[in-house]
């Protein structure tokens, strides 16, 4: 590559253009001109000014010195004649009428549609407001809300085995032994009952764990609920909305496992809550003390 760049640049030092053959080339032309400045032949257009064409003529002969020169120039410093690019203006756009589809919404297909909502409406972070709220709360005291109906107790303020129509008994069934025990409930009413919710509460004296338990009315007509809670093993009987209890004698009773040996059931505590004809009553008792 180096070779071809000398030869180049050689070649371009040595050359001498040929300035006197070139003028008289152009002077030639213009006396064929001159010749020909009679009334043109028939059938044959008229030839363009001879002025015109010596302009033309030496215009070329200039352009090609300038470009050879230049692209000779270029080849020796190693790089390509840059491309020559004529820029045309834009024509300028023709006023067009809009599309029907393009202008207005397909009445059948495009449904009812909403502005997307800015994410923050007011200019402001959310989370400004939120930290403000926040410390709002922070400083407002806490709200005291109402226990579950699983977690509250039953008939809390009842002191009583007997409550007008409602008589109420808790024992130990006999049959219970050193590893298992049953907490026999008994309730009488003189009336038929539309509310009843009978609670068994079995104090953790050591591996006391629920086996079961069961009722003398239907099952279906009650729901029932087993959990342990503050140290104690919780049995719930609820009457269902719709359901009614006759009057007379019914009993409930729970079952459980113990730690071995004779198992002390005075910590152990029931009571019952019943509505009849719109009156309420309310029992509590408790268990003999057993070993």
């Amino acid at each position: 590559m180096d070779d071809v760049r000398k030869q180049l640049r050689d070649a371009a030092a040595e050359h001498r253009p040929d300035r006197e053959r070139m003028l008289a080339r152009v002077e030639r032309g213009m006396e064929r001109d001159a010749a020909d400045l009679g009334a043109p032949a028939r059938g044959r257009l008229p030839r363009s000014a001879p002025w015109l064409r010596i302009v033309g003529a030496t215009a070329a002969v200039a352009g090609v010195f300038a470009l050879g020169g230049y692209a000779v120039a270029s080849v020796v410093e190693g790089e390509e004649p840059p491309s020559r690019t004529v820029g045309t203006p834009a024509a300028p756009d023709s006023p067009s009428e809009p599309s029907p589809s393009a202008s207005a919404p397909d009445d059948e297909n495009a449904g009812p549609s909403s502005p997307a909502a800015p994410e923050h409406p007011s200019g402001k972070a959310t989370k400004g407001t939120q930290d403000r709220g926040k410390d709002q709360d922070a400083n407002r005291p806490p709200k005291k809300s109402d226990p579950p109906p699983s977690a509250r107790r039953v008939a809390p303020d009842a002191k009583s085995v007997e409550d007008g129509y409602l008589w109420s008994d808790g024992s130990i069934d006999p049959q219970s032994n050193d590893f298992w025990a049953q907490s026999t409930l008994t309730f009488k009413t003189g009336k038929p009952l539309t509310a009843l919710t009978v609670e068994l509460r079995v104090a953790q004296t050591g591996g006391v764990s629920d086996t079961g338990n069961w009722r003398s009315l239907p099952t279906d007509d009650f729901t029932v609920s087993v959990r342990e809670e503050g140290g104690e093993l919780i049995y719930r009987w609820t009457l269902k909305a719709g359901r009614t209890v006759p009057a007379g004698e019914h009993v409930f009773a729970g079952q459980y496992n113990h730690a071995e040996g004779g198992r002390d059931a005075g910590e152990d505590t029931y009571a019952a809550e019943a509505t009849a004809s719109g009156q309420k009553a309310a029992v509590r008792g408790d268990f003999a003390r057993t070993s």
